[in-house]
């Protein structure tokens, strides 16, 4: 949270959700972290399939690790991952 106001994110009122079929049926576009993500959400609801896709799709098509319980530095270098992975799509979404 400290980093994301640090960038002038308010992320206060922001609370995880278990991902269910009908949110990926209802999606237009699933963009997904890791591929392990996007492999289960894929098993969840095949037919959602074809709007799933990394988020560093444009760049390496490389996973964005997960900095859960690491250090400031590790959340650091997801934010930054985050930030260029979404300003590559926002070409395509314009």
């Amino acid at each position: 949270m400290e980093i994301l106001r640090e960038h002038g994110i308010d992320a206060a009122t922001h609370r995880a959700r278990q991902l269910e079929p009908e949110m990926l049926r209802e999606a237009d576009l699933v963009l997904a972290m890791e591929r392990r993500h996007l492999n289960a959400a894929s098993q969840l609801a095949p037919e959602a399939s074809g709007k799933l896709f990394l988020l560093d799709k444009w760049h390496d098509d490389s996973d964005v690790p997960d900095p859960y319980r690491k250090s400031r530095r590790v959340f650091e270098d997801a934010y930054a991952l985050i930030e260029r992975g979404v300003s590559s799509w926002l070409r395509y979404l314009e």
